[in-house]
């Protein structure tokens, strides 16, 4: 991950990752504190550019999204190898 996330101890900074789009509306993954663990949420555009201002949410960029997905990738493959759920 990246270092200006992983080493990053405020808990209060708020992380989107635009996910899609259909037609005007933004979906987008949002997340507290850490971006690892995030909720599924879609807006019309200008109510995303409003909520990311109200809560000076950080975009991920492509490098941070690939790096969560290969942490995702190898856990997931870590819980199929020791069958743990």
């Amino acid at each position: 991950m990246a270092t200006t996330i992983a080493n990053d101890t405020n808990a209060a900074r708020h992380y989107v990752r635009i996910t899609g789009r259909r037609g005007r509306f933004i979906e987008f993954d949002y997340s507290i504190g850490s971006p690892e663990l995030a909720v599924e949420l879609i807006m019309p555009e200008k109510a995303f550019a409003e909520f990311c201002a109200e809560h000076h949410a950080v975009q991920l960029t492509p490098e941070e999204c690939a790096q969560i997905d290969r942490e995702r990738a190898e856990w997931r493959r870590k819980q199929v190898d020791t069958g743990d759920d």
